[in-house]
This record gives C-alpha cells, structure tokens and sequence, in this order.
C-alpha cells in the first residue's frame, strides 16, 4: 500500500533523473524546441528545482548529450567472434536503433545542435567517432593501421553517420536494407583500397577467408556479379584460330 509520499531524491540521481527526461523529450523533438518548463513537468518538479542542479539548458543538454554519446559509442562493441561481415551486421543493427529511439536527439548530437560550435560538445562527437574508428580496427586485429586503411575506416564511419542523418529526414529507404548496404559500403572501400595497395589487399583477402558464402560479405559478391553481363558466343574470340 502506497502512502502518496514522494521519495526525496539524492542530488546525483535527480540529476541522472533530468538528464533521463532531457534525452526522452531530446529524443522526440529537436532541443532547440524543448524548454526547462516542459523537463520540469517532466521530472515532476519545478523550475527553480531544475536550475537548482543545472545552471542553465546548455548545461544539462550537455550532460544529455554526455550521455547519449557514451550510449552511442557502447553500440560499436562487439565480440571479436566470428565472420567480420555478421559482426558490423550487428554493429549496424544496434548503431540504427539508437537512430531510431532518439532522433532528433541523434541528429542534434552529430550536427551540433544549440550547441553548435561548442567546444564540448565537438568534443564528444569526436569521442563517438574515434571510438567507433577503434572498434573497427579492434575487429581488423590491427593496431597501427597504414594510411589507407585509416582512410577507409574513417570514411566509412563518417558515411554511417550521414546514411543515418538522411535516413532520419523521410526513412525512404528500409531500414534494414541501410544495415546491410553499409556492411557492403564497407567490403567496397576496402576493395577499392587493396585494389591500390598490396598491405589492404592482403587485409582484404585475411577478411574474405573467413567470410561464409551466405553471408554479408558474400551476397555482396552475388550481387556484384549478377550485375556483370555474360558476353555471348559470338563475342568470345577464339584462340584456335590465333
């Protein structure tokens, strides 16, 4: 039986409580269009309360943005087990659907938001980033990546965070098939740089070798060359004559 007496909260959990509200009401709408007044409601306090604990919006966004960066970084790690291609499925399983529990909270996140230009917050969007960066070499067994393998994974963590960005705007593409096309994003730019370089060609061929034909990596194969016409009869010269 309830006695409807409120519990009295401990200053570092009603600041993990409002920093909670801040990133639910962040994840439905832009923060720009979320006020103190509508996170105190929120919380179930008032608004003096909430400056009690966080000196203004920008302070407790950034807190929000704390920990939503640190929730998104979590996303990338993954068991080291297995065929590199199932791994970043599952990698880009959970990487969406944090996109898609927090959107607009995701979006300001990676494009700065009210906080834009801040310091602090570039800071933690770099931290997202490298962390990401980390993981995937982590999954590569690689530990001083060359150049060219830093571009590709670089290049590829940044175009799973504007594939989200765009996917967000509309979601005109299932979001199942983005999953997977970014798996095949990455098998390409990594092919693209083995084509180039003889140290990515031999990470690329360690990758393939443990690839099944069915997975990620091999579909990707299957449909690549279903798009390569089979030239006819007539088209093949033949060697006898030569």
């Amino acid at each position: 039986m309830t006695t409807g007496v409120r519990r009295r909260m401990g200053v570092e959990e009603r600041k993990q409580q409002l920093i909670g509200v801040a990133l639910e009401l962040f994840g439905h709408r832009s923060p720009d269009e979320v006020s103190i007044d509508e996170i105190a409601a929120a919380a179930g306090i008032s608004r003096p309360l909430v400056y009690h604990y966080f000196p203004g919006k920008q302070s407790l966004y950034e807190a929000a943005l704390r920990r939503a960066a640190d929730e998104l970084a979590a996303r990338f790690v993954e068991p080291p087990q297995g065929p590199l291609g199932a791994r970043l499925l599952r990698v880009m399983g959970r990487f969406f659907d944090f996109v898609d529990e927090h959107g607009p909270g995701f979006a300001a996140l990676m494009r700065g938001g009210p906080a834009v230009g801040s310091s602090t917050t570039n800071a933690m969007i770099d931290e997202v980033r490298q962390a990401a960066y980390e993981q995937i070499l982590a999954h590569l067994r690689v530990e001083k990546p060359s150049a060219r393998l830093e571009l590709v994974v670089r290049s590829w963590v940044s175009l799973a965070e504007s594939t989200a960005l765009l996917w967000l705007d509309g979601r005109r593409v299932p979001r199942a098939e983005l999953e997977l096309q970014l798996v095949h994003d990455f098998a390409a730019l990594a092919a693209v740089s083995a084509a180039y370089d003889a140290d990515m060609a031999e990470i690329l061929t360690g990758i393939l070798a443990d690839e099944p034909a069915d997975g990620p990596f091999g579909e990707l194969v299957a449909r690549l060359v279903a798009l390569v016409p089979v030239p006819s009869l007539d088209a093949v010269p033949d060697q006898r004559l030569r």
